[in-house]
């Protein structure tokens, strides 16, 4: 009796097993094609991807993949450095293609824009949470941050420029995402996209939680923008996306890479020589210090091991404050103010610095970068209060700066004379995001604060800021009339 009992348990373990072996196989699809150029000429060596799989093209511009489309919704290039994508509305196209169950051959061929010369030098522009629930707030966005970032881009001469929109471009409101596109589309650059928090369809958890493969968080913005994480080349620059939200539906989330998420980046980067500069996006941060690192990704160390041997800069939001963190010589994180600020209340986020965005410029495999402070010209990269306007400090002069890090150098003159040493960090929450919130604080304390208490015989004084490039920003007030 226990012998049958036994054989019979097997059987269906077996006749298990053996379904769900099936199951699996019947989402698994070949994929393949050719990649060109615009002269039908074949491109050999180019990396393609299904998002977990990869490959390279052969001498005759060939791949071919063996993707489980239950968690391969995409195959998709890495666009070489020497070749582009295709670019309508701001938005880069044909350098990814859904893939599709109900055939088992996915054929996809993608075609590239040859360069007409090599393109090292560029501007790179972050842009964090825009974050629209409303036609209000769209509006808002239209009218204060698109016109700013027009004006811009008229600036820059004639770069080749890239935005990279680190995510929380709605807020929950997937309906918001073409007149953000609509809005975006006559911007003189190619606009890539971030998935953040408040970018997945909150009916759905994210595609690696669904047990379905046939709904998931992410596909509406997908829709709209394409895979979640991928990269490009441009000049010596490798530029990487990825999320970092492990979305389980009903705005429930972790701030965290998946194991498999991980895998891909280590994938990617193999095909990219060490020591080359990597430009990685995300929407949550991972190496904040302020407010115990709150909104960090939870498995940052694992990333940072992955990025170890390259000269990485990583770009964030999400926070809705401003964070500059030096993470190891050859490891830097820009968690940027936010183009919305504290969620469209008024000109500035939590911090205090106020709505904008970050410009980057490339020239091979060096960076420098500066902050655009929106509807503020370019040198604005700080704000005084004098004695008495800083509620918390009455007696103290006090300089919020907010693209500040240990390599900044800051001087303080009182009627044209150097004190040297005066000024001093310290830690507590800004006076103009109190103001804006109708006196009322949150707890969060920034760091980018400077204080001096100044002489009682002092007129004028004065603060000079110089970046780590050199670049000095001084400010004047009056003490006494």
């Amino acid at each position: 009796m226990k012998t049958s009992k036994l054989l019979i348990s097997l059987l269906l373990l077996l006749t298990v097993s053996s379904s769900v072996v099936q199951a699996s196989m019947k989402e698994k699809v070949t994929v393949k094609g050719v990649v060109t150029d615009t002269g039908k000429k074949p491109i050999a060596g180019v990396v393609v991807t299904d998002g977990a799989n990869f490959t390279q093209t052969d001498e005759k511009g060939r791949y071919s993949l063996l993707s489980d489309l239950c968690q391969s919704k995409f195959v998709y290039l890495s666009v070489p450095a020497e070749y582009k994508a295709k670019i309508k509305d701001a938005l880069p196209f044909g350098y990814y293609a859904p893939l599709n169950k109900t055939q088992q051959i996915n054929q996809h061929n993608f075609v590239l824009e040859r360069r007409t010369a090599p393109t090292d030098d560029f501007v790179f522009i972050a842009i964090s949470d825009p974050q629209v629930k409303n036609e209000k707030q769209l509006d808002r966005f239209r009218t204060e941050t698109l016109p700013d970032l027009e004006a811009t881009l008229g600036s820059l001469g004639g770069q080749e420029i890239y935005g990279m929109m680190l995510g929380d471009i709605v807020w929950d409101a997937m309906q918001l995402f073409a007149p953000y596109k609509e809005s975006i589309a006559k911007l003189n650059l190619t606009m890539y996209h971030t998935i953040g928090n408040h970018d997945f369809d909150l009916q759905y958890a994210a595609l690696n939680n669904t047990p379905t493969a046939d709904e998931w968080a992410e596909h509406v913005f997908e829709a709209n923008f394409g895979p979640t994480d991928y990269s490009f080349n441009v000049g010596k620059a490798h530029i990487i996306s990825m999320k970092d939200i492990d979305y389980y539906g009903q705005k429930k989330y972790e701030e965290r890479f998946t194991p498999a998420q991980l895998e891909w980046l280590k994938k990617d980067l193999s095909y990219v020589a060490p020591g080359t500069l990597v430009l990685l996006n995300l929407h949550a941060p991972v190496a904040n210090h302020s407010h115990n690192g709150d909104g960090n990704a939870r498995n940052a160390a694992q990333l940072f091991e992955i990025l170890n041997a390259y000269q990485t800069h990583i770009f964030a939001g999400h926070t809705h404050y401003y964070e500059n963190r030096v993470v190891s010589p050859n490891i830097y994180e820009h968690n940027i103010g936010a183009a919305c600020g504290a969620w469209w209340a008024g000109e500035v986020n939590r911090c205090g610095a106020p709505n904008g965005y970050l410009l980057l410029n490339v020239k091979g495999d060096q960076v420098s970068w500066q902050y655009k402070a929106t509807g503020q010209p370019l040198d604005y990269q700080f704000r005084i209060y004098k004695p008495g306007e800083f509620q918390s400090q009455p007696e103290f002069l006090v300089a919020n700066i907010w693209d500040y890090d240990p390599a900044w150098t800051l001087k303080y003159y009182e009627d044209g004379v150097e004190k040297k040493g005066v000024l001093e960090s310290f830690d507590d929450e800004d006076q103009a995001f109190i103001t804006m919130n109708k006196g009322k604080g949150t707890g969060y304390h920034t760091y980018h604060l400077f204080r001096v208490r100044p002489s009682h015989q002092a007129q004028q004084a004065e603060v000079v800021a110089t970046n780590r490039f050199g670049q000095s920003f001084r400010q004047k007030v009056v003490l006494k009339p």
